[in-house]
This record gives structure tokens, C-alpha cells and sequence, in this order.
């Protein structure tokens, strides 16, 4: 729309033309349509006036059928009143043959007896009447009649009226005139109250724009819909806010992230500095630099780790939809994947057990790395002779659910809120198992977004934690008839 107005013009600039626009039509219509008025008035008015003549002269005619000089009389004092007040007309009685009986003086000079309408019978307000141009150029209405009735022996009288309309063309010019000044002023300060209304109309996006541009982050929590806004910036002013809202918590994020990365890595780092720094301090025995190997390469083996995940979750935030989903046997991933725990479930005596079965639409190699982060926490924390129950539940007609519940040391309820920020760790945690970085949880949570499923966390201190995996259900998810009882 509007597909002939630049671009590049502002929103100002377009309001001000359209505006200006808008009123030069409304005016120019308006001017056209009082000039057909004024011009459709003044030929109604002058076909009552020579109506109004032609029934003057038939009542004289038959009042004085006879006295020429009578009715020379009267037309010479019609004319001369009605000059007084800018009408000017001409009479001719003729015989009907066309002899002049008698006429307005200067009235032959004006305009050809050829030029005149043929004379019909008329009566009443009825007129028949022609438009020319006189020989000095004035615009000028014709008319001829016969009149009705009257006859001396076998004649007729036929009148001819001409009415010189100057003084109408001069006012309809008078009026073009000055409806086109009123045009042209009324475009030009359309433009300038456009200009004005525009600006003031304009005020509250200035106002925001300001608002916006002193927003820094450092000010992330400056917000600009804490003001009365007009309706029609209101919505655009509350979505300004809630993007401040995400970038406010994009950034707090990613602050926490830098300072836990930059933590996380100055450990690791700090302790193969330190015992370089130490091993290098003086001559060592083979066994000893050899024992220095080994807890560097623990140390890099935690670097290598803490940057996988990392890259992992990177690539787990920019993609949307790049995995591949295949129908994928649940319990029988579950009891592969506990096999890389035999080593410590059987030194700790934690008994597994696996209830249910489900098939799945899942990325295998995503499934199984969420599955091992959860049970790699079970078993960290859960103590000697502890229980771990893994159930498959199908009941559900929106997802299929796996259920892992341990009885391990369990998370406190305020600390339940921030297990999923990345390298957040419980101080508890942190106490146990110096060694972990806190970004399992976060892993899931990216694997579980990518296949659009849910994981949802319920603990106890002192009583075990139970996360909840949720797979969405596909039309053609159907449970396998597989019988593996438990591990």
C-alpha cells in the first residue's frame, strides 16, 4: 500500500504528505463541487427569469393587443429596473414572419436573428433556451416563443429575449479565483499544522527513543514501560521490556557463567602450575616426576571434559532441530548404559533395579549421555547399600516418562531452583566430589529442549532425589514385548 511514497522517507515526512495529500483533495473536490453548484443556480434562476419575462409580455399583449406603444413602454421600464440590479436583457416582438415590431435599443448589434432558438409554443414556466456568444464576445442565453392565445386577425406574435450573462461569468470567475487561493493557502498550512500535529503526535516515540538509548549494560534494569504510554506504542513499550527482561537474565547468565568458567578452569590450572612450579624446584627421582605426570594428566582429562560439555551445550543452544530421531528400545538402553556403573555399583553394594519399557523416538547418542549425566550424580551420592530405581512409565498420553530415583544425599529445596545453571554445585556436592564441573544437569536439560521433551527434579535432603525425564509420544510409539527384569 501506499507503494508511490519513497522508503526512504521518515514516518513524519509521510504523515505531513499524506496529510497535506488528504486536504488538497477534500479542498479541490469541495471547489469543484460549489463551482457546479453556483453554476447549476445560476441557470435555474435564469430560466425562471426568462420564464418569468415571457409570461410578463404574454399578459401585456393581451391586455393592450394593439398599443405598440404601450408595450414599448413597458419593456423600456422592465429593462431599466432590472439594470439597476445587473440584470441586462434584451426584448423583440416580431410578427410571425419575423418583422420586428419593435425591440430593445442595440439589441440587432449583440446577436443574429439566425442565432435564436426556433420560436415553439410554450406556456407556464416552460422556456426552451440556447447559450452563444455575442459579437464582442459576452456569453449570452437565447430564447423564442410564440405566444399562446393571442392573435390580431390571422397573425402571431412570436418574442425573442436575450439576457447577457457577463455579470454571471464574472462572478463564477471571481469565485474560481479565489477558490484557488484557498486551495494553495489551504495546502500550505495543511503542510505546516502537518508539520506540527505531526511532531507533537511523534512526541512519545522521541520520548522513548531517549529512554531506549540510555539504557546501557550497566542499566539493564532501567525499563520503559514504567510510564503512561498512548495505546499505540503501550504493546510496542511492554515487548521492549520483556526482551530487556531476557537480556537482563541473558547477561546476569552469562556474568555467573564467566565467573564459574573462569573458577572452574583457574583450579585445574592452578594445580598443575603448582606442582610444576614444586617438581621443578629442585633435581626429582623418575617415581616422583612420574607421580606428577599422572595428576597432571587427571587434571587435563578435567579440562578436557569441562571443555567437551561446553562445546556441547554451544552446540546444543544453536541448534534447533538437527537431531535424528529413531524408534529406540528404552529399557534396553537403560540396562547398556548401567553397565559402565557394574565397577562401582557392585564396590558400593547399591542395588539397581528397572521397572517397565517404552519405545522411544530419541537420538541414541544424546539419550544415553543424558541418561549416564543422572546416573553418574546417583551413584557419586548415593551411599553404601543405597538404592537406585529406574521405572518406564507409558501411562501418560503425552509423554513417555523415565523416572530415576536414588536414595542418596538429596539437594536442598533452596538450591533445587539453580541445579540447572551451568556450573552451579550444591556446597555439599562440592564437599563430596571436588572433582565435578555442574554442568550435568545442564546437558540434560539442552538434550531433553532438542528432542522437546521436560526434566523435572524432586528431592529431599538426607532422602534421595528423583529426576523425571519426559519424551513427547508419537502416533506410532508402540511398548516392545521385551522381558529384561533387572540388573
Amino acid at each position: 500500500m501506499l507503494t508511490f511514497i519513497p522508503r526512504s522517507w521518515s514516518i513524519s515526512k509521510r504523515l505531513i504528505f499524506l496529510y497535506t495529500v488528504t486536504v488538497c483533495l477534500i479542498l479541490t473536490f469541495s471547489g469543484f463541487f460549489l463551482d457546479w453548484v453556483l453554476r447549476t443556480d445560476m441557470e435555474r434562476e435564469d430560466r425562471q427569469f426568462l420564464a418569468a419575462e415571457l409570461q410578463s409580455i404574454r399578459i401585456l399583449l393581451r391586455e393592450y393587443p394593439s398599443d405598440i406603444q404601450a408595450w414599448k413602454a413597458e419593456i423600456e421600464r422592465e429593462t431599466y429596473a432590472a439594470a439597476s440590479t445587473f440584470i441586462k436583457y434584451y426584448v423583440r416582438i416580431s410578427d410571425e414572419r419575423g418583422r420586428s415590431i419593435i425591440e430593445t435599443p442595440g439589441m440587432a448589434q449583440i446577436v443574429g436573428n439566425s442565432q435564436f432558438p426556433k420560436a415553439v409554443r410554450t406556456s407556464g414556466t416552460s422556456v426552451e433556451y440556447t447559450k452563444t456568444i455575442s459579437c464582442d464576445g459576452k456569453p449570452l442565453l437565447l430564447t423564442a416563443a410564440i405566444v399562446e392565445g393571442y392573435r390580431v386577425g390571422d397573425t402571431e406574435r412570436i418574442v425573442q429575449i436575450v439576457l447577457d450573462m457577463s455579470h454571471e461569468a464574472a462572478i463564477i470567475n471571481d469565485y474560481r479565483q479565489k477558490v484557488t487561493f484557498v486551495i494553495i493557502g489551504g495546502i500550505l498550512i495543511s503542510a505546516l499544522l502537518g508539520f506540527f500535529i505531526t511532531r507533537a503526535g511523534l512526541r512519545p516515540i522521541r520520548e522513548m527513543t531517549r529512554k531506549v538509548q540510555g539504557i546501557t549494560p550497566e542499566k539493564l534494569k532501567e525499563r520503559v514501560g514504567d510510564r503512561k504510554w498512548p495505546a499505540e506504542i503501550s504493546s510496542l513499550a511492554n515487548t521492549f521490556d520483556k526482551m530487556l527482561d531476557r537480556l537482563e537474565e541473558s547477561f546476569t547468565s552469562l556474568s555467573s557463567f564467566s565467573a564459574d568458567l573462569a573458577h572452574e578452569l583457574r583450579t585445574p590450572i592452578n594445580n598443575l602450575r603448582g606442582e610444576t612450579e614444586v617438581i621443578l624446584s629442585r633435581t626429582r627421582t623418575d617415581e616422583e616426576y612420574r607421580q606428577v605426570l599422572m595428576s597432571g594428566l587427571e587434571e587435563y582429562e578435567r579440562l578436557s571434559r569441562t571443555i567437551e560439555n561446553l562445546l556441547f551445550l554451544a552446540r546444543s543452544d544453536s541448534r534447533k532441530s538437527g537431531i535424528s530421531l529413531s524408534p529406540m528400545n528404552v529399557r534396553q538402553e537403560v540396562a547398556e548404559v548401567l553397565e559402565y556403573y557394574d565397577a562401582i555399583r557392585e564396590e558400593n553394594d547399591i542395588s539397581v533395579t528397572i521397572a517397565g519399557n517404552a519405545l522411544v523416538a530419541a537420538d541414541k547418542t544424546l539419550f544415553r549421555r543424558a541418561l549416564a549425566n543422572i546416573l553418574s550424580n546417583a551413584f557419586q551420592y548415593t551411599p553404601c547399600k543405597g538404592k537406585i530405581t529406574i521405572s518406564i512409565d507409558s501411562s501418560s498420553k503425552i509423554y513417555h516418562k523415565i523416572i530415576i530415583t536414588d536414595t542418596g544425599i538429596g539437594i536442598e529445596h533452596e538450591n533445587l531452583s539453580r541445579i540447572f545453571d551451568r556450573f552451579y554445585r550444591t556446597p555439599k556436592a562440592r564437599s563430596l566430589y571436588p572433582q565435578g564441573t555442574g554442568l550435568g544437569f545442564s546437558i540434560v536439560k539442552s538434550i531433553m529442549e532438542l528432542h522437546g521433551g521436560t526434566v523435572m527434579v524432586k528431592s529431599e535432603p538426607g532422602s534421595g532425589t528423583s529426576v523425571t525425564l519426559g519424551f513427547p509420544r508419537r502416533s506410532d510409539d508402540t511398548a516392545p514385548d521385551l522381558d529384561i527384569r533387572g540388573v
